[in-house]
């Protein structure tokens, strides 16, 4: 074990450390017991740069499956290629309305203390993925948002603007390895936007983007022929549509399919700092989603509540052993 490894298991004996250690290592028997594992990302966690330890998980096989917001598939192609020219703002805390409004002017959309720049990532995207949406278009063919991305990625038509290591975009690595991605509400994006703006013009046609709804069908299926019987892991970073689209496909295959032999999601952890209940579905405890058909009583089930920039990065390091 690395560095950080042996910290944890030195230091993090009780509490919200006793939870993140006993997590990782359930995570990890997961794994080594040879079943497989969902990571649903919410958030801004690209912006975060999540990547650093995420695209390692996902190029050591820790990960063979991915359910995230059309924010985070985008947003980690963006500081792929633009990361200079993002901006950090330490003191965001104490901006005013009207230095917001400066930054916008100056064409800098903010993400808490960073500032993604409008023309060299939103803009340096749109001019690639226009390419692959048309192409598509003019071949009457239909593909997932994240399919489009992988095409952009692999083409090689990026690699004149990249601007970190590589190795540490998740995306990339996403692409390189084949995994899939699931991206619920896709349209709540900035290139679900762009593309609604092309379809709005006449220049582009709805139906080339493939639907959430059918994301949910492929999901089904992924899911039958991947659970074996004993169930697929879910590891849960934040709340939100992220976790809460793919985790319904189970009690949907098993009440709605009436697939009675459907086995629960075998592994659940959620890193969160949403408010327990008060109903909010991002702050219910896992055992709440026993009533609803997802997780079984046996089931090893594990809450962190701690912000996802420090929490995540080192459950990976420790099922890494960094």
């Amino acid at each position: 074990m690395g560095p950080v490894s042996q910290f944890i298991d030195k230091h993090y004996r009780h509490f919200n450390s006793a939870a993140l250690k006993d997590a990782a290592e359930a995570y990890s028997a997961h794994i080594d017991s040879g079943k497989k594992m969902m990571v649903t990302l919410a958030g801004a966690m690209s912006t975060a740069e999540l990547g650093v330890s995420l695209a390692e998980m996902i190029r050591q096989d820790k990960v063979q499956i991915i359910s995230c917001t059309g924010a985070n598939l985008e947003e980690d192609i963006m500081n792929l290629v633009a990361h200079s020219h993002y901006r950090r703002i330490p003191e965001y805390r104490e901006l005013s309305g009207e230095q917001e409004w400066d930054l916008l002017q100056q064409g800098l959309n903010r993400v808490t203390d960073t500032c993604i720049p409008e023309e060299e990532a939103f803009r340096r995207l749109q001019d690639v993925i226009l390419k692959y949406w048309s192409q598509a278009e003019s071949k009457g063919e239909r593909y997932f948002p994240h399919e489009f991305m992988y095409q952009m990625l692999l083409s090689g038509d990026l690699e004149k603007f990249y601007e970190i290591d590589p190795a540490n975009s998740w995306m990339l690595a996403a692409a390189q390895k084949g995994i899939p991605i699931v991206v619920p509400g896709w349209e709540d994006s900035t290139m679900g936007n762009i593309f609604a703006s092309y379809c709005i013009k006449g220049e582009l046609k709805t139906s080339t983007v493939r639907s959430g709804i059918e994301y949910m069908v492929w999901l089904a299926d992924w899911y039958r022929e991947n659970a074996g019987t004993d169930g697929v892991g879910f590891f849960q970073i934040g709340g939100g549509i992220a976790g809460d689209f793919p985790i319904c496909v189970v009690p949907m295959m098993e009440q709605d399919l009436e697939w009675e032999e459907t086995p629960f999601w075998s592994y659940f952890c959620q890193i969160s700092d949403s408010t327990t209940s008060y109903g909010s579905y991002s702050g219910a405890v896992p055992n709440e989603k026993i009533t609803w058909g997802k997780l079984d009583i046996k089931t090893p089930k594990f809450i962190i509540e701690s912000d996802a920039t420090i929490v995540a990065p080192l459950i990976f390091a420790k099922i890494l052993g960094w």
